[in-house]
């Protein structure tokens, strides 16, 4: 229960701010916003101010904004979306996208500001503090030998076979020349406990290799001043979504080439349940992975399919291109509601793909 619980408020933060920027960015532009909605319907309760509802909803995912106009009618009234400019309406459409990139660059700020655990190498920014530094299991292989042993992520490396390492490239190394004998390996876990287990490589047919199932790095716990901090947050920012852009463009790319997605997407599901896992190791590791969720929605929401707002800024385009004539409202409303219906259906298969694999 505190798992869903911690979902639905991440979750909810992440859609609210999103709508947020649509709210903000529409009155700046003068339109007129009909309601805003926290939660989606049926509703609890509104109040209605200025001309706009502002209502708490029954269910907990988010919130919504309904702005005049914005499904092409009331195109001569001047506070409607549709009889605003092309750039105006353009700004409105990514205002959304925007403020999650914000959310993600104050969450890491914040991070970095209090102690962000990230992993280390020779190249360490200008002005960082590293502190508990060591020798961490940052992946697991689900299925594989150390899997049920029992390790897991955010596990500290204390030795194999009784033997210490200065680096992570020394385990590894290690590992794959004893791995096959069978190791013993000591970790300290996050409640603090040191575990010993023993294990042995095997075949990881899912991986192509043989091996225990772990991936070490070398990581501590990174902070900086405030103002270092929020320039990192600018830029690892920057990184993680350059990240997630490549990431989904081979998703695409496998799958226009008819090899499927090549990764195993997650829907709420299965978001929940990572949720629930990064929780446990604690709140900083929850603030670093709320920023990335954010910066997913970011991403997944420009994309130029309908119903996303990317789909809809491409409709933007295609009016500018034909010279600010735009496509009829009614074949727009068609293609954004099968646009909405795929990604209903997809969401339902990952779904029952989260299930079936929990």
């Amino acid at each position: 229960m505190g798992t869903i619980i911690l979902f639905v408020v991440v979750l909810s933060l992440l859609v609210f701010v999103h709508e947020l920027g649509h709210f903000l960015m529409a009155k700046k532009m003068g339109m007129k916003v009909e309601e805003f909605g926290f939660g989606f319907p049926p509703r609890l309760f509104g109040i209605k101010k200025k001309g706009t509802i502002y209502s708490i909803n029954w269910i907990p995912l988010g919130g919504f904004v309904r702005i005049k106009g914005e499904s092409g009618d009331d195109k001569h009234d001047e506070d409607s979306f549709a009889h605003k400019k092309i750039w105006q309406r353009f700004v409105v459409l990514v205002a959304g996208v925007v403020m999650n990139l914000l959310l993600a660059i104050v969450l890491l700020s914040i991070g970095f500001m209090i102690g962000m655990p990230t992993t280390i190498d020779s190249t360490l920014p200008k002005g960082a503090h590293v502190e508990k530094e060591q020798i961490s299991i940052v992946e697991v292989a689900e299925p594989s030998p150390a899997f049920t042993a029992g390790l897991v992520p955010g596990d500290a490396l204390v030795s194999i076979n009784d033997q210490t390492f200065a680096t992570d490239q020394d385990a590894r190394a290690y590992l794959l020349e004893h791995g096959k004998e069978g190791v013993v390996i000591t970790v300290n876990q996050k409640d603090y406990a040191t575990k010993s287990v023993t294990v042995k490589a095997e075949e990881l047919k899912d991986l192509g290799l043989t091996a225990i199932g772990v991936a070490f790095a070398k990581t501590g716990i990174i902070s900086f001043s405030p103002i270092q901090a929020v320039m990192q947050g600018v830029a690892t920012t920057a990184t993680f979504t350059w990240e997630v852009i490549k990431a989904f463009g081979g998703i695409i790319q496998n799958i226009v080439g008819g090899k499927g997605p090549g990764v195993d997407l997650s829907g709420p599901v299965g978001i929940a349940v990572l949720t629930g896992k990064v929780a446990a190791m604690g709140i900083i590791y929850l603030v670093q992975f709320a920023a990335l969720l954010s910066i997913n929605l970011a991403v997944i929401n420009i994309l130029p399919f309908p119903a996303l707002d990317g789909g809809r800024v491409l409709f933007l385009i295609i009016e500018k291109v034909r010279g600010g004539k735009p496509v009829s409202a009614k074949f727009e409303a068609v293609m954004h509601n099968a646009g909405f219906a795929l990604l209903m259906l997809l969401v339902v298969i990952v779904t029952y793909r989260d299930i079936v694999n929990l």
